[in-house]
Order: C-alpha cells, then structure tokens, then sequence
C-alpha cells in the first residue's frame, strides 16, 4: 500500500465542501496584500530660499565657472583666427613715395598774374598773396616759367628777366612759398645753358682745375652711394656749366629745375654733374629733382657713365594732346587719349600736362584725365582756378545786387565750378591710395574699332566712350569719359568682371552725387565721370 493513499497531499490544503481529488490545490485563489495609494502631491517652483541654496551649491558654481571659462577661450579663439586671416591674406605692399610722386605740380608764368592787374606791376607780390588760397587747393609745387633770359650768358644765370621781377622779388617769392608749404621748381628749358665753348674768362687752367675737382668730389659721392664702377675721361669733360648759379638757386631753396629734351645739358655727362651737386643740397625730406619736358615722340634713354642704364631724371613731363597751330577736333582729341591710355609707362616717374590746343567745352574734361591718370599732374595756370577766390566774393555780392547783370553772375559762378572741381580732385587724389599709386587698367567698354565700324555710313562718327580702372586692393575707382559731342551709355557687357555699382566721386559738371549702377549710366556730352565702385550689398 502506498505511503500516501488516502491520506491528504503533501503541501495542500483540505477545506470543507471541497473534494480531495487531485486538482482542488491547483484551482485555489493566491491571496496577495494590495498597498494603500500615495498620496497626490502637485509640483511646485522652488521659493526664493530655496533657489538660493540651490544656486549656491558646489555643483552650480563648478558648472558656471566652466561656462566663462568655455565663453572666453571661444572669444580668444575667434579673434586669434581674425587675425591671422587678416595677417595671411595677400594684400598690396606700397613702396615709399618721394615728395614729386605725391605732389601736384601748377606751372604758372607771375607775368601772367601782373597782366591780370591795372596797372601792371608787381607780378611777384601777386603770386605771394595768392599763395596760400593755392596750397589750399592741393597744389603742392609750382612751376616757375619764364624766370630766366633765353639769351642770357649762362655764366649770369642768376640774371632774371625784366618782366618776371628783380632778384630780390624771386627770393622773397622762395621764402614766402617755404612759409606755405610750396616747393618752387625753375623751369630753365630752351636756355643755353652750356654756352660757347670759348667764354671769356671761363678757359683759364686755374678754373677748369678747380671745376675738375669739383667734378671728382660730386661724383665721389653719387658713386659711394650708388655702389657702381665708373669710367670717365675727365680730360674730356666740359667744365662750361655755370655751377655758381646752379648752386646759388639750390641754396635760395629752389626745389630743383625743369630741362627739355632738346637741350644741350640733356646727356648723361652734364646730367651726372647736376646729380653731384643735387646731393650736396639733399635731404631725407626734401630732395631736389630734375624734371625733363618732353617734346618729342620718343624720349630718347639716358646711359650715364656707371655701369648699366641709371636714370638721371626724376619726373619725365608728357603732354597727352600732340601741339597744333588749330584747336583739335573731338576725334584727334579722343586719339589722343586712347593711344596714352594704351601705353605703358616704365622705368621712369611720369608727369601730365594737356599740351595742345582743344575746345573750351573739353577743358574739364581733360583736367579730370590729367588729374586722375598716374603720374603727378601737372596742370597749366588757369584763370579761372586762380581768379575763383576773387569769383566767389562777387557771386556773393551779386545775390544782393540785383541790379548787376546775370553774365557777370554766371562767370562768376563758373570759375568758383571750375576750383571746386579742381580741389575735389586734388584732395581725393592726396587721399586716395588707389588714384595715388594704384594700378592702371584700360577698359574696352567701346572700342574705337567698334564705333567706327559701327557709323561707318556716319561722315563723322562720334568718339567713343574712354574708360580706364584705377585699383589697390579692393578699392577701385572707374573714370569715363566722353570726348564726343552726344550723349553715349555705357555697355558693361564688355566689362563683365566690374561692380556694377558705385557711388559718384565727382564730374566734370559738378552735379552728379550719390549712388549710381553701370547699367543705367549714360554720359553727357563732353563730359567725364569718377566713380568709385563697391559691390552690392557693401560700401568699401
């Protein structure tokens, strides 16, 4: 008999009423004890007290000081990484520039201003009261014309002529231009300055002895500083140079002198002399140069005596209208230009001056080109410019004289338009570094091929539109020009890589200003436009 028959299983549990088969303890309910809810607790904000403990917990201050610290070293960095963008991106190194390069040259004749007086006298003390309103304007160097006799002996150079004034007004005209910041540079072209070979006085041994030496001593100098080798026969050299008298206006404070091309003194021998002498008068902040007047096609090269080409000359001064006998028309005006806008100008600093004869209505327009091509300008006495002081007070005057006439008025308002545009293109020259030394680039906005093809049924076709790029670095100033007698657009499709928006700088009318866009600029005739150009969305 089994251990367990009819005995109760092992482990389970008999109740009443409930039979003991074997599945009533599987089918029993399991008795499992339920816990009482939590109570509902709504979320609220710390208080203020709480807050502050919190805050000023070790965690908190840990985490905030990591966040300065994370906010100042992202700072740093930033700026650490502006700067070396700025520092390693190529941008243009300008070389030193000597007082010529920068200056603006007014050539003038004080004989000019003594005409312009009743009475006709005191030329010099004309010039000294004008002075001043010149530096104003931004000239910087005059250039003195007519001061020397063209068939005075060289040996007198130191001789004026009767109409420019006494030797006593040229030194007081030095002294009061030193005083307003003026350099005076003597124009001594066309006058003989070599002389015979045979002047009295001047071929005794005892001189030409002590000329020699002077000539050792000066080219001493120039070769200590120059680092070259020289070879010259001095047996052979011409002593016939009145040094006195160009060592006499050197120390009267002359700024240096203006020469042609066609004189004599125009060689490497003479001019190697003049830059010995030059040297002893020489400062770091004021040089005496030597100007050489161009006057014919070609300037033929200067080789000196140091080995390979040195060049002698400072300022090499071009005229860009051919001279004539008649006033040039538009066309021979606007060949003119286009053949000096498409030549490079190397190895030698170049001055502008208008030059020919040409139509009053292009006289603005041509004071833009010479002002704005590079180079030093070198702009020719004009009434209008000198007289503009004097213009102003009467168009003042005039506003409450109503009896004076409206010619007068309109003069007067004209020479104070032509100052005006004088002295805004000096002072945006002097402050601009793209207009002062930038590069140079020709624009084929329109061709002269492209126009004459184009009106080739025209008996005379107008010019065409003549532009050209100033730049340095990112700044860029576009110059236009419209020579002919009709209004011209431009075509920015030939220019394609420009800005297609600028702002006006000036023009020739005095009347254009604010912002502009190549796209709908069209040009008046005779007129020229400075623009400087930005991109959109920048003002540079």
């Amino acid at each position: 008999m089994p251990l367990n028959a009819g005995a109760t299983g092992y482990g389970s549990v008999a109740g009443p009423g409930l039979s003991a088969s074997g599945g009533g303890s599987e089918s029993a309910p399991l008795l499992i004890p339920q816990l009482d809810p939590e109570p509902f607790q709504p979320w609220q904000p710390l208080t203020k007290e709480e807050l502050e403990v919190a805050a000023g917990g070790p965690g908190w201050r840990k985490a905030r000081s990591y966040l300065v610290l994370l906010f100042w070293v992202a700072w740093l960095a930033m700026l650490a990484v502006a700067i070396a963008i700025i520092v390693m991106s190529p941008r243009p190194l300008a070389a030193p520039l000597q007082w010529w390069q920068k200056t603006l040259f007014y050539q003038l004749q004080p004989d000019l201003l003594t005409e312009k007086r009743a009475g006709g006298s005191g030329g010099v003390n004309v010039l000294c009261e004008q002075l001043p309103y010149l530096r104003s304007l931004g000239i910087g160097a005059l250039i003195l014309e007519g001061l020397f006799d063209k068939k005075a002996s060289p040996l007198n150079l130191n001789a004026t002529g009767e109409i420019f004034g006494t030797l006593s007004q040229i030194q007081h005209l030095l002294a009061e231009s030193n005083k307003a910041d003026l350099k005076v540079v003597l124009d001594v072209c066309e006058v003989d300055l070599l002389g015979p070979k045979d002047v009295a006085g001047y071929a005794d041994n005892t001189l030409k002895l002590a000329a020699r030496e002077h000539v050792k001593y000066s080219l001493g100098m120039l070769i200590k500083q120059s680092k070259f080798s020289v070879m010259l026969d001095l047996e052979k050299y011409d002593y016939t140079f009145p040094q006195h008298a160009l060592r006499f206006w050197l120390e009267q404070d002359a700024a240096g002198f203006v020469i042609c091309d066609t004189d004599a003194v125009y060689s490497g021998e003479t001019l190697l002399e003049w830059k010995g002498v030059f040297k002893e008068f020489s400062s770091e902040e004021k040089e005496r140069i030597l100007v050489v007047k161009q006057t014919k096609d070609v300037l033929l090269p200067l080789k000196s005596f140091i080995q390979g080409n040195v060049t002698l000359v400072d300022v090499v001064m071009s005229s860009i209208l051919p001279s004539s006998q008649h006033l040039l028309s538009a066309k021979e005006v606007a060949d003119a230009i286009e053949t000096h806008l498409k030549t490079n100008v190397k190895d030698v600093w170049p001055s502008w001056t208008v030059g020919g004869k040409t139509s009053l209505d292009l006289k603005e327009l041509l004071l833009v080109l010479v002002m704005t091509l590079p180079g030093s300008p070198a702009v020719r006495y004009d009434e209008d410019i000198v007289q503009a002081q004097n213009a102003s007070l009467k168009v003042g005057s005039s506003h409450r004289n109503t009896n004076q006439s409206s010619e007068t008025h309109t003069d007067g308002e004209k020479k104070c338009s032509v100052a005006a545009l004088f002295s805004t293109l000096s002072h945006s020259r002097a402050r601009e570094e793209a207009l002062l030394f930038g590069n140079f680039t020709f624009l084929p906005f329109n061709s002269s091929t492209d126009s004459s093809s184009s009106n080739s049924t025209l008996s005379s076709p107008s010019p065409p539109i003549l532009a050209f790029l100033r730049s340095w670095g990112c700044v860029h100033f576009l110059i236009l020009l419209n020579v002919g007698p009709e209004p011209q657009a431009l075509d920015p499709a030939r220019a394609p890589s420009l800005p297609k928006a600028g702002v006006f700088v000036t023009n020739s009318r005095m009347d254009r200003f604010g912002s502009t866009t190549l796209d709908t600029l069209e040009l008046r005739p005779h007129e020229a436009i400075v623009i400087k150009l930005f991109e959109p969305g920048s003002y540079s």
